[in-house]
């Protein structure tokens, strides 16, 4: 769904997230409602927390809310921010073998001192609903069937909604972060798209992101592409969120952009809904993938 915005020479028009998330998160439900007649049972979902950052808790509430809603079992496991490394593994294998448990998701960033991606890596495959672990990486590198990372599927959900053609398009994805850019990147690529990737060691960024027809932006800093970085008629979508004294903001200076870009993602609103839409998308899928196995 898009809105209008009139710019100077141009219209552009604004990706609306949060419908597309809303109907996809009335799909999730009206399939796990249909799961619990079939199989006497639903997902389930554990999120483990870490700690207290504010970011961090608000991200999981927001999922906790979303799970419960679409009629899932909510399983969050909290550690205070000074558990050691053997005490948040043990959280995760005592969940890996829960049979209840649909899919684990580790919220990031974690405590100093913690090793993330070993952590991580004690997911089973099966189960890792943010397609993060090592296993998953390599089966979306090689293009197999797999759990992939829930933004950029969302990303690529608001692409098709819009039909922004990807086949030949030149796509410039800025920022290459196991979470966002890279797995980005490869799913594009998978679609035939032609993948430049940008990141902070990157000579004259506007010279290069100055040619994409699709700009995606991650590199998690606020306001770092602006007018002077985009076409005419190019495809925006900005990862990016930040908590500024006028509100949330990301990474890319909308409001220049009017008149300049084609299509664009708000912020609020553009790919953060997706992002938990996707996540229930995908413990309905480990959900559906473990009865059909077993």
């Amino acid at each position: 769904m898009t809105t209008t915005v009139t710019g100077k020479t141009a219209t552009t028009l604004l990706l609306d997230g949060t419908a597309e998330a809303r109907a996809l998160r009335t799909k999730v439900a009206q399939d796990v409602a249909a799961a619990a007649q079939r199989y006497g049972a639903v997902p389930g979902l554990a999120t483990v927390l870490v700690g207290n950052d504010p970011a961090s808790v608000a991200y999981v509430t927001a999922k906790r809310r979303a799970i419960r809603e679409a009629g899932m079992r909510d399983m969050h496991c909290y550690l205070p921010g000074n558990a050691a490394q053997a005490e948040v593994a043990a959280v995760i294998d005592e969940l890996a073998q829960d049979s209840e448990v649909s899919g684990i998701l580790l919220q990031l960033p974690l405590p100093e001192g913690l090793d993330a991606a070993t952590l991580i890596d004690r997911i089973p495959v099966s189960k890792d609903v943010d397609g993060l672990t090592t296993a998953s990486t390599g089966l979306l590198a090689r293009g197999a069937h797999g759990l992939r990372p829930c933004t950029p599927v969302g990303v690529l959900h608001l692409l098709d909604g819009a039909h922004v053609g990807l086949r030949g398009a030149h796509a410039v994805v800025v920022g290459h972060s196991a979470l966002v850019g890279r797995p980005m990147a490869r799913m594009l690529l998978q679609r035939d798209a032609t993948v430049t990737v940008a990141h902070q060691h990157t000579v004259d960024l506007a010279s290069l992101t100055r040619q994409a027809d699709i700009l995606i932006v991650a590199a998690g800093v606020h306001g770092l592409v602006g007018a002077e970085h985009v076409k005419q008629g190019a495809v925006v979508i900005d990862v990016g969120i930040h908590r500024t004294p006028e509100g949330l903001e990301g990474d890319v200076r909308a409001h220049e952009l009017r008149g300049i870009a084609r299509l664009i993602t708000p912020v609020p609103g553009g790919v953060g809904p997706m992002t938990i839409a996707v996540l229930l998308t995908n413990t309905l899928l480990a959900f559906e993938q473990e009865r059909t196995c077993s």
